[in-house]
Order: C-alpha cells, then structure tokens, then sequence
C-alpha cells in the first residue's frame, strides 16, 4: 500500500504518536470544556482575561520602591516572565503596606531575561536577582543529583518545588517566601513581628486541608500528626535547619506509592511543620480564597488568590493598589 493510500487520521496517529492524538483530540478538548463551565463559560472568561490584561499593564506603572535601608525585611520569591506582574504587585503592596522598603529576591525561574531584570531593579531598587546558572551551581553543591534524585528531577517539572530547593538548598539563615498571587491591603503585623525576630516557621491558614496524597499516608511518614490547614503561599522557613536527607526520602516515598500532585510542596512543607513548631497567620486577617465581595471591598490584612478566587483578582482587587 503507498502512503497516499493510507488514510489521513491513520498518518496523523502515527505522525502524532497514538498517545499523543488521543491526548490532542479528546482528553485536551474535554478539559478545556471542563474547565471553562467551571469558570462561568466563555464570557466569564473573557471578563477575567481582560481583567489579567488590564493588570499586566498596570504593573509598569506601579511607583518605584524607595531605596532600601540596612536591616530592611527581606522577603523571597520565585518568578519569572510569565508571572511578574503578579509578583511586582504583590511585593510593592507588601512593601506600600508595611510603611517601608522591603529587601526583596527574585529567584529565576528559567524565564528572567536583561529587560525584565532591568524591570525588577528598576521598580525595586536593591533588589536581587538570582540567575537559574547561580542556583543550578549552588544546587550541584547542595543537593547533588546522585544523592538527592527525586527531588532534582521533580524540580525539572514541579516549579512548585523550586520554592524549596532554588530558594533554600546550601543556604543558612531564616527566609520569608511569598506567592506572587497575593496582596496586602493593610499593615502586617504579624508578619513584620515575625520578620523582626523568627524563631519558628510561619505559614498561611488554608480553607481546608489541602496536601495531595491521603492523610494516613502522610501521617505515617512524618511520625505525627500533620498541622490542620497549613498553606505555604507565606512560608517563613530556616534554610539551614532543613532535612534534605529526608525530604528527598519523603519525595521519592510520595512519587513511587502516589504519583505527582499539585500540592506536593505544601504537602513536604506539612510534613517538617509536624515535626517542628509552626506559626499559623490568623484566617480572620490573612484570607485565602476570598470572596468576591471580599475582592471588591478589601477588609483583610492580605488576599491568596487561589482556584476561583482570581476571578475577583483579575477584575477587582488589584485595583486598589496605587497606580
């Protein structure tokens, strides 16, 4: 038979690959189905898309970061193109909110290039950017791939967990990693106490307990029960006290029984609080997942704009951010 005789969908399987076409064909139509009725449908998302542009706009106009004074906090993030205007307007908020200049660090996640590393300095002046070339060089040091392979080759493609190893690994002392979906609407007490003098980890509260492998499995590798409700979009950690050695075996232990998940950083992150004392910030003023009229009319300390939440995030809350 010549190939011109084969059928077209039989060339495109075997061009495509068999798994692949079905992914492109049903799986990835299904989901997209899915995930727009649970959205609101095609309107609702073309509202929130404008409300994202809209965003992504205004975070080149956010006011320039006061120059930064010895002793200032510092905080920590893990950002690059795709998310900036996330992370620049949440830490000018944290920075507008607090009174002061914050030190900030922005750890590249493979997307930094020269104009956004210019946009960063130039909105907030100190800060620093820390290159995927010096991480991977200090992680080589740190965390070998020999010794540590579950948690190098999940890092490839769980960004989650770069919050971990990139900001953390062969470091010494106490640091504050934020989300970049948040924003401060009012003074962070708690949080600048903290900052002031960490002697245990700090976390967000959840809305519910949310760590991607069951309970009892996760109960069983930690020794102790697990902290109710912990959320790592503030995740206050001291780099040189974690067990690397036993993150890596919990990682490798979740991978092989459960697979990947979403939520397999807060999951490890729950598994040391359990084994530590842990802060948790007050729900009543440090919200995640707030409401829409919550987004329209801001009266918490601080917004986690997780799952259906950043709908109100794109058309609402930022607005109440200086432009």
């Amino acid at each position: 038979m010549n190939r011109s005789d084969v059928p077209g969908w039989k060339r495109w399987l075997a061009a495509a690959g068999a798994g692949r076409a079905v992914y492109l064909a049903w799986h990835a139509p299904l989901a997209w189905c899915r995930r727009s009725r649970r959205e609101g449908g095609p309107w609702q998302q073309w509202l929130d898309h404008r409300g994202r542009r809209a965003m992504q706009a205004a975070a080149r106009r956010l006011p320039v970061q006061a120059p930064v004074a010895s002793g200032a906090p510092e905080a920590y993030f893990l950002t690059g193109r795709r998310f900036w205007y996330q992370t620049a307007f949440c830490a000018a908020s944290l920075a507008g909110r607090s009174g002061h200049p914050w030190r900030f660090t922005f750890h590249d996640d493979g997307t930094f290039d020269d104009a956004l590393t210019r946009e960063a300095t130039r909105l907030f002046p100190g800060c620093r950017v820390v290159s995927r070339t010096e991480t991977e060089t200090r992680l080589e040091r740190a965390l070998p791939a020999a010794r540590f392979p579950a948690l190098r080759s999940q890092r490839l493609t769980y960004l989650h967990l770069r919050k971990l190893t990139d900001v953390h690994a062969g470091l010494e002392g106490w640091r504050l990693v934020l989300d970049s979906d948040m924003l401060f609407f009012r003074r962070p007490d708690e949080v600048l106490a903290w900052s002031g003098n960490p002697t245990v980890a700090l976390h967000l509260t959840d809305v519910s307990n949310a760590y991607g492998y069951p309970a009892t499995a996760l109960t069983q590798l930690a020794g102790a029960p697990l902290p109710e409700r912990l959320n790592v979009g503030v995740c206050g950690l001291r780099s040189d006290t974690i067990d690397w050695t036993q993150l890596e075996d919990w990682t490798a232990a979740l991978l092989s029984r459960h697979g990947t998940s979403y939520y397999l950083e807060q999951a490890l992150v729950a598994l040391l609080a359990a084994r530590a004392p842990a802060c948790l910030l007050p729900p009543s003023r440090y919200h995640v997942l707030p409401t829409e009229e919550e987004c329209r009319r801001p009266t918490a300390v601080l917004h986690h704009y997780v799952d259906l939440s950043k709908r109100g995030y794109f058309r609402h809350a930022w607005k109440h951010q200086t432009v």
